[in-house]
């Protein structure tokens, strides 16, 4: 088999579509949780707790930076350290929702399989041929 054919024939297997597919809505999802957190939640927890961006949170562990530095010029300052806290926070926070976004709606999915599985067990299935003729036999053999 040459190289080009069974890359054609795996390249268009349905797995790899599926994937692609997988790919292409999950980049699609990630920028909607993105916006969920940094434009509906991230305002919300700033109001609460005054802060209103957490990636200029930051420690300086060593080096002359004044207090109200952002993030970007304190890391320009020559010789010092710093501990940026602030965006792994905001990452966190991410991941927590888009796990929980992504709970909910398997749950949602296992629940509706559930129900259409006991809507197909709670069906009897129908008697087949054989057992309908043992009936009638059973039920002429009485009868006489």
């Amino acid at each position: 088999m040459g190289f080009v054919k069974e890359f054609k024939e795996f390249a268009v297997k349905g797995n790899v579509m599926d994937l692609a597919v997988g790919v292409i809505i999950g980049g699609a999802f990630g920028k909607i949780i993105d916006s969920v957190v940094n434009d509906l939640v991230m305002p919300l927890v700033a109001a609460i707790i005054g802060k209103p961006d957490f990636s200029n949170m930051y420690y300086v562990l060593k080096g002359n930076v004044n207090a109200g530095t952002a993030l970007a010029d304190a890391r320009k300052v020559e010789g010092a350290v710093i501990f940026a806290y602030g965006n792994f926070i905001t990452v966190a926070i991410n991941f927590l929702l888009l796990a929980l976004v992504i709970f909910m709606m398997v749950k949602a999915i296992n629940a509706m399989k559930r129900k259409e599985e006991e809507k197909v067990a709670a069906a009897p299935p129908a008697p087949s041929n054989e057992e309908v003729l043992l009936s009638e036999i059973r039920d002429l053999l009485k009868n006489k």
